[in-house]
């Protein structure tokens, strides 16, 4: 094996082992070769807890008042932010634009929401919440909750305040891998 070979090699070992053991998700199973075990994944395991969370909270708004996920997420978003540009709606809740579409549409059908036009953008809408919108914000919003406190009930202060910071830290990581490519 050559200079180039064995570097390249090395290169591979090293990035095929984990910092902490506790958390290493990959392992080397022969010189060029690194196993992962995707359940121990922190982006898989942090995407499949947003999505029981999700699904356990959505079990509220669905069978009671038959929103879905992304309704609520525009619900909630306009009640926060009051009226606003859809690019705000889209970026408060991680939304695409189809889904932030979709979801106002069926909005603005059943009464919870208005649109009209923007002033400053002749394509684009302004959005905010009726009055029966703000009413139907006002009887989810206690009981999802309800659910985001008995989620968090089972942490001590401590471990709720240590989760708190490791979310922030995390996402201020993964915002600057955005921004650098």
């Amino acid at each position: 094996m050559d200079e180039a070979e064995r570097s390249s090699s090395d290169f591979e070992k090293h990035m095929c082992f984990g910092v902490d053991p506790g958390w290493a998700t990959w392992a080397v199973t022969s010189d060029t070769m690194c196993a992962m075990d995707l359940k121990r994944f922190f982006p898989y395991r942090l995407a499949r807890l947003a999505d029981v969370v999700s699904r356990a909270t959505a079990q509220v708004y669905a069978e009671r008042f038959a929103l879905t996920r992304d309704e609520w997420r525009v619900l909630a978003a306009l009640a926060q932010l009051g009226e606003v540009r859809t690019a705000a709606v889209m970026e408060s809740s991680t939304l695409d634009k189809m889904q932030v579409s979709r979801a106002v549409g069926r909005m603005e059908r059943d009464g919870l929401l208005a649109r009209s036009p923007d002033p400053e953008d002749g394509r684009g809408y302004l959005l905010r919440l009726t009055p029966a919108g703000r009413a139907l914000h006002r009887r989810v919003v206690p009981m999802v909750q309800a659910r985001e406190a008995f989620l968090l009930e089972a942490l001590t202060p401590e471990e709720r305040a240590a989760l708190d910071r490791a979310i922030g830290i995390v996402q201020a990581r993964a915002e600057q891998l955005l921004r650098q490519g």
